[in-house]
């Protein structure tokens, strides 16, 4: 079976707006699911649609709606209407999941809360995404959340302000949480014969990614501080030199036989048996030192010389590259989305059902 096979006959009705439920909805359009979207005509539907860069034409559907809704069907229908709530209600008769993020006294008086709809469909999964929480009704935006969390007060430079991920990485991290919610209710379905109620909250899946830097408060008191695309317990690990063509490289060097192999790059083979860079904790001590050594050595070398003397002999690194050198790569290329719509415009968007599978 292809991958784009796993899922046919699954039914989703997706009652969720902007990115995170999306998100969730794609990810099974991309595998063969039916996929069916419900948008409100009387506020022209997801609001993203209205999200254009200045350099989009008004008549085209934006970029960022297109981002996560590729391969469904759209049905437009005003839930305060009684024609079109029975419709969506016949639909969800019909389906296996509900993927919803309205808000709890919403969801509750239109009649669309999962107490209500599972004990008409008891093998209905509705899959809920909240802001704070399953009853919590208050609004959840990107950028507050990556506030709240501690994101953004972790993220730029030492000298910089507080600066956010520029992407509403939250909302991508909730919805990746709830695909393994609704594949594990999925399992127990095949089992059981029952659905289940699964829920994540954008705050939650925030806090359970701050992984390493919780621990290190966690267990050391230790508030991370800015230290721009720093690892505040490797070096030289983040740290960008510039070649004497002014390309940036990053490093991320995590051991001693790395680090040896990166001075025997740069011909700084000296720096090896510097007492002040002989581990990686003394590197880390001595980081500012070390970058003064390194940005000199970085400078006498062509970006394409160093960068295929680095990766032959294993230092981990990497051009910072823009957008379009990121996406015109061949790679990329493999993971780009395509669909036109009835209007003839052609979307384009990154795969998320990426994995590879084999029987």
């Amino acid at each position: 079976m292809k991958k784009q096979e796993l899922f046919a006959g699954l039914k989703i009705l997706e009652l969720s707006g902007v990115l995170a439920g999306p998100a969730v909805g794609m990810f099974f359009a991309e595998l063969g699911a039916t996929v069916i979207k419900v948008e409100n005509p009387s506020n022209n539907g997801d609001v993203t649609r209205s999200w254009l860069l200045a350099s989009e034409s008004k008549e085209n559907q934006s970029g960022y709606y297109s981002s996560v809704n590729y391969n469904k069907k759209v049905l437009w229908a005003d839930l305060t209407v009684p024609k079109d709530f029975d419709e969506v209600l016949q639909e969800i008769a019909e389906a296996d999941i509900v993927i919803a993020n309205f808000k709890h006294a919403s969801a509750i008086q239109l009649g669309l809360d999962a107490e209500t709809l599972r004990s008409k469909f008891p093998k209905l999964i509705y899959a809920q995404i909240s802001g704070y929480g399953a009853t919590d009704d208050t609004p959840a935006f990107d950028v507050v959340l990556q506030a709240e969390a501690g994101f953004m007060y972790i993220n730029g430079e030492k000298e910089g302000a507080a600066v956010k991920v520029p992407i509403a990485i939250i909302d991508i991290l909730a919805a990746h949480h709830l695909k393994e919610a609704i594949l594990i209710a999925l399992l127990k379905r095949s089992v059981s014969n029952i659905g289940a109620t699964v829920h994540v909250s954008l705050y939650n899946a925030a806090l359970a990614t701050l992984a390493n830097q919780a621990t290190n408060y966690l267990m050391g008191e230790i508030i991370p501080e800015r230290i721009g695309s720093l690892h505040p317990n490797i070096a030289p690990y983040g740290e960008t030199f510039y070649t004497k063509d002014t390309k940036a490289i990053v490093l991320a060097v995590g051991n001693d036989k790395q680090f040896s192999s990166l001075c025997s790059c740069l011909k700084s083979s000296d720096l090896v048996t510097d007492v002040r860079f002989k581990s990686n904790s003394s590197r880390v001590k001595n980081r500012e030192s070390l970058s003064v050594y390194l940005a000199n050595a970085f400078l006498q070398f062509e970006s394409d010389y160093l960068l295929n003397e680095l990766k032959n002999n294993k230092v981990p690194c990497g051009d910072i590259r823009n957008m379009s050198e990121v996406l015109n790569s061949e790679s990329a290329q493999k993971l780009i989305l395509t669909e036109v719509l009835p209007t003839g415009q052609i979307t384009k968007r990154m795969a998320t059902a990426i994995f590879d599978i084999e029987p």
